[in-house]
Order: structure tokens, then C-alpha cells, then sequence
């Protein structure tokens, strides 16, 4: 304590663990990350799309196939990316837990994965992605939480009183230059892109709220915009990462997208207005021909109750016909009667057409 005063810390300092036991479990603080990000996105996303008039119910449906696409797309980008982090025993190509998932890679099937599902039930994919764009941004700023855990992500020596104690094992084991080994506290950019993220997510939804975007345009906006952040990221991280050229391999990924999204924005405003559905073909009377047997069943006991109702049209039709030609004939052959008689007649044959 100097003159009555407690001094501040000048750093930001790294947790001790990374892990905690409940039993036999070793959870992970990066998988909880994750999973408690994930589950944020879904919540956002199912009040998103009830906005928009679908079944909120939908979105479970889409996690469960996009949820474990996205993980395995992500874990394949980071092993390919960066194949000298991959830990050294024989399960380390799929050891996501310690660390290692590829946003874009993750970002990439799932969506794949996502528009197949959504095409299959007869939505229009176009909608339920400008739906899902801020929840993916809050699903990785939470993950990011778990790379401060894991004393990873992080940028060049700074001291800055918001700097990121790393421990020097880490440091070693990082894969940072040899010349920046002495130093003690980083950038965190772990830091910054979660930040970044929330605020980037806050502003897709301000904007849908604000402007008329059509579909696939927030989610475009969503891939230039974070795809800009990590070319200034790449730019300060100094983490162990493949090069070409002298560059991270990710900066040219992340400029590279940034140009392609902002492109997909513009193209996507520019498209005419076309009809979407938010409602599954099912729920609108409309039966989709998947090749499955059920369906074919479905589709096959459709087509023989519209049959039997045109029969039976058909045969109303004659029989109405039928009954007014008697009428009719039976109308001619009677004789001339009075005006009276006449008039019941013809009220006779009215009641008879009807």
C-alpha cells in the first residue's frame, strides 16, 4: 500500500486452472464456453424468428443438425490450419476441449448443413439466416471466454493496463517469437473480439429493427463484418498460426471474406422481392416429395382422396343434370294449363334445378 492507497494491478492475470472436477467429469471452461454460447444463440435466434412468424420450435430442430456440423467443420479448419497445435497423442485430431475450433471452418458446414435442412422442410433458407446472425456473434464472444482459460489468442507484448499476464510455459509452448519470450503481459485479444462480437451483434439487430434487409442480408453483413475485425486481429496476434507469404494464412482468409460479404450484401439488396416461407410445407397443406417411403405413402394417399373427390364432383354433376333434364321433359309433355298451374310448374322446375 502506498500513501493510503491500494495499488491497482497492472495486468490482467491468467486464471490458475483451466478445468474443474464434478465427480469423475473434467469439465472444460472453453467447452462451457461454448456450450452456454451456443445455447444464448439458440434463445436469441428462436425470439428472432417467432418475430418473423415461424415456429420458434424450428430452431431446436436446426441445432441439432447444425450444432455438431459446426464443431466438426471448425475442428477440421483448425487441423488443417494449424496442424503443429494439434496435441501429440492419438485422439489430438479431435481433442476440441483443449482448445482449437475454426470459426470459418465451423461456419461453413454447418451453414451447409442448415440450408440442406431448411430446403428439405420447404422454409426459405434466406430469412432464418438473417435470423441467426447475431446469435452466432454472441455464441463466439462467449467462447472466447474460454481461451482466456486456456492463456491463448493473444496478441504482442504491451503494457497496457488491460495486458494479459501469460505464464511462460505458455509462452513456449504458444509458439510466439523467440524475441518476445521475455516479455510477461499481451494483448488480449481474445478480449477484444468478444467485445467486439456483442457490439457487432447489437448493431445487426438495431439495423434489421431500422432498415428493410432483405434476406441473406444480415447475415452477409455478419461475415464482412467479422471477417474485418480479424484482419486487424491477425494483424496483433503473434500465437503460433501458418504463414504464406509472410502473413497469417487467417489474414488472407479474413480478407478475403470481408470482400465477399459486403459484395453478398450488396447483391442481396439488389434482388427483387420473392415470396418466402417461414412454416414448415407441412403446416401450409403442401406435400413435399423427399423420396422417402413415408412420404411417398403421404403423397400417394393425397393423390387418391383428390381422385375420389373429383369422382364425386363428377358424379353431383351428372346426377343434378340428370335430374333436371326430367324435369324438364316432364314440364314439355304436360299440358297447357291455366296461370295458376303454370306458375307452380315453373316454381316446381326452380326447386328441381336447385
Amino acid at each position: 500500500m502506498a500513501n493510503g492507497t491500494a495499488a491497482l494491478p497492472q495486468f490482467i492475470p491468467s486464471p490458475p486452472i483451466n478445468s474443474f472436477h464434478i465427480g469423475p467429469l473434467d469439465i472444460h471452461f472453453y467447452a462451457l464456453g461454448y456450450i452456454i454460447g451456443i445455447t444464448l444463440a439458440i434463445l436469441i435466434t428462436r425470439r428472432r424468428w417467432r418475430a418473423l412468424g415461424g415456429d420458434p420450435d424450428l430452431v431446436n430442430d436446426i441445432a441439432l443438425w447444425g450444432v455438431p456440423a459446426g464443431i466438426i467443420g471448425g475442428r477440421i479448419y483448425f487441423d488443417v490450419t494449424t496442424p503443429a497445435d494439434i496435441p501429440h497423442v492419438w485422439y489430438g485430431v479431435f481433442a476440441v476441449w483443449t482448445g482449437g475450433l475454426g470459426i470459418w471452418g465451423g461456419i461453413a458446414v454447418a451453414a451447409a448443413v442448415v440450408a440442406w435442412r431448411l430446403r428439405r422442410l420447404g422454409i426459405t433458407v434466406g430469412p432464418f439466416a438473417n435470423a441467426v446472425a447475431p446469435g452466432l456473434l454472441v455464441a463466439s464472444a462467449i467462447g472466447r471466454i474460454g481461451n482466456y482459460f486456456n492463456k491463448e489468442l493473444f496478441g504482442g507484448p504491451t503494457t497496457l493496463p488491460w495486458g494479459l499476464e501469460i505464464p511462460y510455459a505458455y509462452r513456449v509452448n504458444g509458439g510466439i517469437p523467440v524475441q518476445d519470450l521475455r516479455f510477461a503481459t499481451f494483448q488480449p485479444t481474445f478480449l477484444y473480439e468478444l467485445i467486439w462480437d456483442l457490439a457487432f451483434a447489437a448493431f445487426l439487430i438495431w439495423l434489421g429493427h431500422r432498415a428493410t434487409i432483405r434476406p441473406w442480408g444480415l447475415f452477409a453483413l455478419y461475415v464482412a463484418g467479422y471477417s474485418a475485425f480479424r484482419i486487424f486481429e491477425e494483424s496483433v496476434r503473434v500465437d503460433s498460426s501458418e504463414h504464406f507469404l509472410g502473413l497469417r494464412l487467417n489474414m488472407f482468409v479474413a480478407i478475403a471474406l470481408t470482400i465477399a460479404g459486403l459484395a453478398w450484401f450488396v447483391l442481396a439488396q439488389r434482388r427483387p422481392e420473392r415470396p418466402i416461407s417461414v412454416l414448415p410445407a407441412s403446416a401450409t397443406g403442401a406435400v413435399q416429395a423427399v423420396g422417402s417411403d413415408e412420404d411417398a405413402a403421404v403423397a400417394e394417399d393425397t393423390a387418391e382422396v383428390t381422385s375420389v373427390t373429383s369422382v364425386t364432383s363428377v358424379t353431383s354433376v351428372t346426377e343434378d343434370t340428370e335430374d333436371t333434364e326430367d324435369t324438364e321433359v316432364t314440364s314439355a309433355t304436360q299440358p297447357e294449363a291455366e296461370a295458376g298451374d303454370t306458375d307452380e310448374a315453373t316454381v316446381a322446375t326452380v326447386r328441381s334445378d336447385d
